[in-house]
């Protein structure tokens, strides 16, 4: 199932579950039964060879669903046993009515009392759903933690059970999922802090809810997708030449650092830049054209040697290896001083932090703990609410903002913010973000606005990730990242 690109607040997507049904006219147990058969249709997609299935049921909707699925795998034939958080006859609505549905066929419902079906190769997590706002406690605690524990695949119904439906936050302990199927509208939590990490495979069923359901909804965030590449970089002119497509200026690698900007230029070269020089330090200029020789090197020793180079760029990267001696504080003085668009990244965001400077046409890059020095707050508090993070770099320091990290969010002109759910852990690797301040750079280079450059860059940089992790996710190295650019920006 395709992903949407709309992300909604979890209000959002109950005010589209309400309009259905009181505007569109379908009932509540209709959404019920279309969602319990989605929910079905992934498991045996994603879990074809498992045969004894057991269902988790929490008392309130996301329960109902639960005894949707074992209603319909009762039907296939499929082997299934429902454990109950609550007596069955405590139930109400929709929910009531899915397990007289159930239990009309015979099915068996048993209390939950601290053992599951040891002999289950498939579990469904219908416990809380996504109106969770407090911590998971008692029984239901037990239960999660059991599920965490077991052998078997776990699908999530909605939403991980445990975790915060906006925020991504773990509220006290949350289900760990090999596939969530969520329902109506995708829910910014799945994207958030630890959502990627527990949500596992994500699809997604709409329910066939129609469109003027959703339109009294404004989505809180927007999904990159591959379209966005392929419509901004379509294929070149037979008479293209270097010169069209921009020159890119690596300002950075100091004393003992010439890595960071030799990464960083190659990938721009990758991702298409004319032309791309390096200004370093030079007890290591020559090092780095020997290595790639494509990389126009220039060695600098004061800032006044930057003076002729910026007169030849076209778009200017500055942070990687730079460091934040005098050596370093003097050239990002020169830089900024320019008119030139400026992706900033790594050291440059450090020095930043202790300068009051804001400018429209940059593109700022901060990993958590960058974005906290910005924001004069912590690594955890950024996490805890990257949209506010986000939108705070913006109002203070102007340009787009790339705030990087599971989850990636661009800012936009827009109030929707986008997200990229492209990326892999073992993108956790270094000089993995200087790659993406070299793809970034040369984008913008190619004359592609500040945000189209970051929003396509970082689908790029995640997508070519995603690629060299073919292999496996441990050991990737930003090297690996690098030889998978080419493709992604030739789509």
């Amino acid at each position: 199932m395709d992903l949407p690109a709309e992300i909604y607040s979890v209000n959002s997507v109950r005010n589209i579950d309400r309009a259905a049904i009181n505007d569109a006219g379908i009932g509540g147990y209709t959404l019920m039964t279309r969602a319990g058969q989605a929910a079905v249709d992934a498991a045996l997609r994603k879990f074809p060879e498992a045969k004894r299935w057991q269902v988790i049921c929490g008392s309130g909707n996301n329960g109902g669903d639960g005894y949707v699925v074992a209603r319909i795998a009762a039907e296939r034939g499929i082997a299934i046993s429902v454990l109950a958080m609550t007596p069955p006859d405590s139930l109400s609505g929709d929910a009531a009515t899915a397990y007289m549905d159930f239990a009309a066929l015979g099915g068996a419902v048993a209390g939950y009392e601290g053992v599951l079906d040891a002999e289950a190769d498939l579990l469904f997590d219908g416990l809380l759903g996504s109106g969770l706002e407090r911590a998971v406690e008692g029984d239901f605690a037990s239960v999660v933690n059991a599920m965490n524990a077991h052998p078997a695949a776990v699908i999530a119904l909605d939403v991980p059970s445990g975790l915060h439906g906006d925020s991504g936050e773990v509220l006290g302990t949350a289900i760990r999922a090999d596939l969530t199927v969520t329902f109506v509208g995708l829910k910014s939590g799945l994207f958030l802090d630890r959502g990627p990490e527990l949500t596992g495979d994500l699809a997604f069923a709409g329910l066939d809810i129609p469109a003027n359901c959703r339109s009294g909804e404004t989505a809180i965030m927007r999904r990159i997708d591959d379209a966005i590449v392929s419509r901004a970089l379509p294929r070149r002119k037979r008479n293209a030449h270097k010169g069209k497509f921009g020159h890119v200026l690596i300002v950075g690698g100091g004393v003992g650092m010439p890595g960071a900007v030799r990464l960083c230029g190659e990938a721009a070269l990758r991702a298409g830049a004319g032309l791309v020089s390096v200004a370093t330090h030079s007890s290591h200029s020559a090092l780095i054209p020997s290595t790639r020789p494509e990389l126009m090197c220039h060695g600098i020793d004061s800032a006044e040697d930057l003076a002729p180079l910026l007169d030849r760029a076209t778009t200017i990267a500055i942070g990687p290896g730079l460091g934040t001696g005098d050596w370093a504080k003097a050239l990002l003085d020169v830089v900024l001083q320019t008119d030139l668009p400026i992706v900033a990244d790594a050291d440059a965001l450090n020095m930043l932090a202790d300068r009051e400077h804001h400018r429209d046409d940059w593109i700022l890059t901060p990993h958590p703990g960058e974005a906290a020095r910005l924001t004069g707050s912590t690594a955890a508090e950024v996490q805890a609410d990257r949209r506010r993070t986000l939108a705070g770099i913006r109002g203070k320091y102007g340009g787009t903002v790339i705030l990087k990290g599971s989850g990636t969010l661009i800012s936009s002109k827009k109030e929707q913010p986008w997200l990229c759910s492209a990326g892999n852990p073992g993108m956790a690797s270094p000089g993995i973000g200087d790659v993406l301040t070299g793809i970034v750079a040369a984008l913008r280079a190619q004359k592609l606005s500040s945000e189209l450059a970051a929003v396509v860059g970082v689908q790029v940089h995640a997508r070519a990730g995603d690629t060299a992790a073919r292999a496996g996710e441990r050991g990737l190295i930003a090297s690996d990242l690098i030889r998978e650019i080419r493709p992604w920006v030739n789509p």
